[in-house]
């Protein structure tokens, strides 16, 4: 997929308004197993199928800050790229908070929201985006996020 790029008066223009949801991304005990050997987070709940087998989630669930660190693969699918873009750093979050757990074999997708952009410095173009990532056949929401990036143009 080609990426879509916007000149900077056009991405100052996209406050307020949805930029879409992204393809659903797999969370199975493979992607799970990998994030607790990097992070070292190998709880139970996280990493022992028979165990957690008696938990009130019935299976495992993915760590909360892997679904997380999905934001940035799911933000390729959607957020749009800024013509003259040197780079594009992460701030960090206004927010976050995990609503529901992901079970191992869901899949998940963000819903993002352009909160507000502006020029922070001249050059440099700040983004807030409102992140929703849904898990497939849930009503309710792995987690809530306002993500903060900058882009230096």
């Amino acid at each position: 997929m080609t990426r879509r790029m916007l000149s900077v008066a056009d991405y100052l223009g996209l406050k307020g308004k949805p930029l879409g949801k992204s393809e659903w991304i797999l969370v199975d005990q493979a992607r799970i197993d990998q994030f607790a050997e990097v992070t070292g987070d190998h709880q139970f709940i996280h990493v022992n199928p028979d165990l957690a087998k008696a938990t009130p989630f019935g299976t495992t669930i993915a760590h909360g800050y892997l679904t997380l660190s999905l934001l940035s693969r799911m933000a390729y699918d959607v957020m749009p790229g800024i013509e003259g873009t040197k780079m594009g750093v992460n701030y960090g979050l206004n927010a976050v908070r995990f609503l529901a757990p992901v079970k191992s074999g869901s899949r998940v997708r963000g819903d993002f929201v352009m909160k507000d952009v502006d020029e922070r410095s001249p050059g440099v173009l700040r983004s807030t985006v409102e992140v929703t990532v849904e898990i497939e056949g849930e009503a309710k929401p792995a987690l809530a996020a306002e993500w903060v990036t900058l882009a230096y143009v």
